[in-house]
């Protein structure tokens, strides 16, 4: 029964945005990354994203990235500036400790900016934390 499945919520893990410098466009772009904060390696990574606003939405992506070791990051993908207006949604998967871990992130509207950066850990670097 569903009731007897145990998903345990995942910890010190994070779904975060980083504005890096991208050569290809010769500017400033955000990028969102997974930091593994744990002292284990997660396996079997997944992450699933989605955004919508009050009349539109973007497509589902879907992004495996596969075992991630303890104390490092993993760049999920690019977020264009068009949905940072957008409720984008972060769905993670793993496994670890021989269990499946899940947890949602969310970046509301807006809360993706400049002002808003603070310290993150592992990356050495500034950025949002999703909720």
């Amino acid at each position: 029964m569903r009731k007897d499945i145990e998903i345990p919520k995942a910890e010190n893990v994070y779904i975060v945005a980083v504005k890096e410098w991208d050569k290809e466009f010769t500017e400033q772009q955000w990028n969102i990354y997974l930091i593994n904060n744990r002292t284990d390696e997660i396996t079997t990574v997944l992450v699933m994203s989605r955004g919508k606003s009050e009349d539109k939405k973007t497509s589902t992506l879907r992004h495996g990235l596969g075992n991630i070791k303890p104390k490092t990051v993993a760049k999920v993908e690019f977020i264009s500036t068009e949905v940072l207006g957008f409720t984008n949604e972060y769905l993670l998967t793993f496994f670890a400790e021989n269990k499946l871990f899940e947890r949602r992130f969310i970046f509301e509207p807006h809360s993706i900016s400049e002002e808003k950066v603070v310290s993150l850990p592992v990356l050495d670097s500034e950025g949002i934390f999703a909720k």
